[in-house]
């Protein structure tokens, strides 16, 4: 399978990373880690900056970095992890050219949309670097980023439906049993 099948990033990781950065971010900001608290001076910014940098990646390259874990965990898989367990679940050589097609086309409106979120993202930050950030500026850019993630997310979401639509129910519950556990 091509290389863009193979970095995907599973549900756990991305749960975990996410759960890294909040208690990353909120270590960092109240000193925790620094005084003999637990880790090195410094490790919760630099945890927060490697998760920062891999949302980064994966949006960038048109990736959800978990926007549709809603859909994906409740029977509505997304076309990447589909084509991953193609063997698994017996696609047929329709469904999995199918499956592909849907991914492609998700990819190509989801880059173009994750670019204005992360130019948002940066946006938002720059207002803090240049000591700029006041009440209006601060609700225009977090509105603007946040219209932004809508837009990416429900790319993925949508897809996500689309792709269901191709599976039968038995190849919903081989996925489900695949990605989450049984049920």
């Amino acid at each position: 399978m091509r290389e863009t099948f193979r970095r995907t990033v599973t549900p756990a990781a991305l749960v975990l990373a996410g759960l890294a950065l909040v208690v990353a971010t909120a270590s960092a900001q109240h000193g925790v880690g620094s005084g003999g608290h637990g880790g090195g001076a410094g490790d919760g910014h630099r945890n927060a900056q490697e998760c920062e940098a891999e949302f980064e990646r994966v949006v960038a390259d048109g990736r959800g970095f978990g926007m549709a874990f809603a859909a994906d965990q409740s029977g509505y898989p997304g076309p990447t992890h589909v084509l991953e367990l193609a063997e698994r679940l017996g696609l047929t050589a329709d469904q999995e050219a199918k499956a592909r097609e849907l991914l492609h086309a998700m990819l190509a409106e989801s880059r173009p949309k994750g670019a204005r979120l992360l130019e948002a993202e940066a946006r938002l930050r720059r207002l803090f670097a240049e000591r700029v950030a006041d009440e209006p500026a601060l609700r225009a850019a977090v509105l603007e980023v946040e219209r932004a993630r809508a837009e990416v997310r429900l790319v993925h979401v949508l897809t996500h439906v689309k792709t269901r639509g191709l599976l039968t129910e038995q190849q919903i519950r081989l996925y489900h049993e695949a990605r989450w556990g049984a049920r």
